[in-house]
């Protein structure tokens, strides 16, 4: 027997899964969130409950998406020991989430303009250029590369594969797009090695 807590969780949930996959298929602004809780079996007053807006459900869908690409990006980086290996591993799990559709839909095309730049850019910052960040502090302290300031190399970076995945999402073939980017990230990154 589920509690009222563990019935109102799982609406959530639900309500966010079919969220991400509407968003998805759909985009933004064709979403009804009427229709999209009648997809669950839930109301609109369910919905307005938990996220109380169409709005703050797309908020908490990029927010899930945002910490599915960091936890990728971490996990490809935990894969290698070395310092430059887990920098390169990362960059190439970030911009590989940009040949994913639902990436593409969710994460590029519409979250920066529903949420604005900067709340679109305040949650990238908290998920994987987080770990641009460690991940560049990591190769300094090794002496791959020279000592300098973390935040403005690390925004610069960022900015770049921004704009790459954005690329990568317009092209017709956005896996071979993936290696063509790496190559050139792997080129600039390799113009800072001491």
């Amino acid at each position: 027997m589920t509690t009222r807590a563990e019935q109102r969780e799982e609406t959530r949930r639900a309500l966010l899964a079919e969220g991400w996959q509407r968003f998805a298929r759909d985009g933004y602004h064709a979403v009804v969130l009427e229709e999209l809780a009648r997809g669950i079996g839930a109301t609109k007053g369910a919905a307005y409950h938990h996220f109380g807006s169409k709005a703050g459900l797309f908020r908490a869908v990029v927010a899930e998406a945002q910490e599915r690409i960091g936890a990728g990006v971490a996990a490809a980086a935990e894969e290698y020991d070395d310092p430059w290996d887990q920098l390169l591993a990362g960059c190439r799990a970030f911009l590989a989430a940009g040949s994913d559709a639902e990436f593409q839909r969710i994460v590029l095309l519409d979250a920066p303009t529903v949420l604005g730049w900067n709340e679109w850019r305040a949650m990238d910052e908290a998920s994987s250029a987080r770990h641009l960040g460690e991940a560049l502090s990591a190769v300094m302290a090794a002496g791959v590369i020279a000592p300098q300031p973390v935040e403005p190399l690390a925004r610069l970076l960022s900015g770049a594969m921004n704009e790459a995945a954005l690329w990568i999402a317009g092209t017709p073939d956005p896996a071979a797009s993936v290696d063509a980017a790496m190559d050139a990230l792997t080129s600039l990154l390799d113009g800072l090695r001491s």
